[in-house]
């Protein structure tokens, strides 16, 4: 089945558009033009802001003219990530989704839901003319996955209405109040190169076969990151063999935790069977400890062609000892909301290669003072081991706001609709909410979603009959607010 015959049609039809643009982070040009386009066909009042931003208009139905204005707000890009063997170029070719029972998933890359069904429910509202509703405003951000810069972009006075609802959660029948803010770490070792020393055998180690995921969403499953596992392994073979190193590439995007790592090394001749056990008694090691979160864990030293350079050996050593002492995961959970990661790390990037190391993090935290401590820790790590150190690109949280209406209204809607009262939550991913709120302060803001598993990994799935509940609940509470 195409998943453009899927319920409701009008939201998958429009999903289904979106899988054939491609539109990673940074490449949103052709789907701007789209959304642009879409307006514009609808004759509807379609603007693109000076940053890139799609906003579409869409006046009240009739008698609903003195309702409060309501901004749909979603995010255009999408995470480009694929399985090693799948070959994809996320600037030309289509996703390929599909129907896979209760789920539609993509072959062998990311799906894009997050945040392309938001996009799509947005999309049908604009083009519906069944349905009741208030004056509405449709936002389309870009670049949202790698910095906001769409949202950091927005200028105000660009819009008339006072209800914001945010279509970038990932739980359905859950409303998100709060999010955390968000920092981005980069820590250099400009190094040197020199030729690759004799009497020296070569190999590759490989960490493959984690599950990723999204660094805000999945930091509290205690997934495995595949360049703190490497390090741990290169930190032991350093240790017992003295290796020399000649590149590292693991992981490529700063908010998906790392599914992948791997290094070109140099150990002495004669030492290959001896490290082939030291890793294969780490792995053990390792994959108890990860067996109930990561148990398709592979770690492997293999033979390899001999590299001409290795990096010199004191950037090597500072290397090897700061990534592994970096702090990564979740540092600390909520005092004040049950289960919800407070502050965590996602070691995101780690590249050697002609000398130079470039380490890349994103610090996340509901607590700004708690987000300052941890890039200050981190700082002293690198600083330490000789690094130059960089934070930029700071977000803020999103506040929860106990006494908003639009939670209250929509809290009343989804219980006549499904006799189930929905969880009031904060979410520790970093929700563009914060950002538009400081620039618009008195929207009052709320964000849900239909049900999105393992966001910016290319095992990302969206569970087809909670689309249709979340678009009935957005029908319903455009009717009501």
């Amino acid at each position: 089945m195409s998943i453009a015959n899927l319920a409701p049609a009008r939201v998958w039809k429009n999903f289904y558009a979106l899988t054939q643009i491609p539109r990673p982070s940074k490449h949103e040009g052709k789907v701007v033009e789209y959304v642009t386009n879409f307006g514009k066909q609808l004759g509807l009042e379609t603007i693109v802001d000076g940053i890139g931003n799609v906003i579409i208009r869409k006046p009240a139905t009739k008698g609903m003219e003195n309702r409060k204005g309501v901004i749909l707000q979603t995010h255009l890009d999408m995470v480009p990530q694929k399985n090693s063997d799948t070959v994809h170029d996320f600037e030309k070719d289509p996703i390929i989704a599909y129907v896979d029972g209760e789920w539609v998933r993509a072959k062998g890359t990311t799906l894009g839901a997050d945040n392309g069904i938001g996009v799509a429910m947005a999309m049908a509202v604009l083009e519906a003319t069944d349905l009741p509703h208030g004056p509405v405003e449709a936002l389309f951000t870009i670049d949202e996955e790698t910095g906001m810069t769409g949202a950091f972009g927005l200028k105000p006075g660009l819009f008339k209405g006072e209800i914001l609802i945010n279509l970038d959660s990932e739980d359905e029948g859950e409303l998100y109040v709060g999010c955390a803010g968000g920092l981005d770490g980069a820590f250099v070792f400009n190094g040197t190169e020199e030729p690759a020393p004799a009497g020296y055998e070569a190999f590759r180690l490989s960490v493959k076969g984690l599950k990723g995921g999204h660094s805000g969403m999945e930091i509290s499953l205690g997934r495995g990151n595949a360049n703190k596992i490497l390090f741990r392994v290169l930190y032991q073979l350093s240790n017992e063999f003295g290796l020399r190193l000649s590149s590292v590439d693991g992981g490529s995007l700063r908010n998906a935790i790392p599914r992948e790592a791997f290094a070109t090394l140099l150990l002495p001749a004669g030492k290959a069977a001896a490290a082939t056990e030291v890793v294969a008694a780490l792995f053990r090691t390792i994959a108890a400890e990860l067996s109930v979160t990561d148990e398709g864990l592979k770690i492997a030293l293999d033979a390899a062609e001999t590299p001409g350079k290795v990096v010199d050996e004191k950037t090597q050593k500072a290397l090897i000892l700061s990534v592994y002492a970096c702090p990564s995961g979740v540092m600390r959970m909520s005092d004040s909301v049950p289960e919800l990661v407070e502050t965590s790390n996602n070691l995101a990037i780690v590249k050697l290669e002609n000398g130079v190391a470039r380490i890349s993090c994103l610090l996340r935290s509901s607590v700004d003072s708690a987000k300052d401590d941890l890039a200050a820790m981190m700082g002293a790590v690198f600083t330490l081991a000789g690094a130059e150190v960089k934070f930029t690109g700071g977000y803020p949280g999103w506040k929860p706001n106990p006494a908003s209406l639009v939670l209250q209204t929509m809290k009343k809607v989804y219980q006549k609709l499904y006799n189930k009262t929905p969880e009031v939550k904060a979410i520790h991913a970093g929700l563009e909410c914060g950002l538009l709120g400081g620039v618009y302060p008195h929207w009052d803001m709320i964000s849900c979603g239909p049900t999105i598993r393992s966001p910016h990994s290319p095992d990302e799935r969206v569970k087809i009959d909670t689309v249709e509940k979340c678009w009935n609940f957005l029908v319903e509470t455009l009717k009501e607010v």
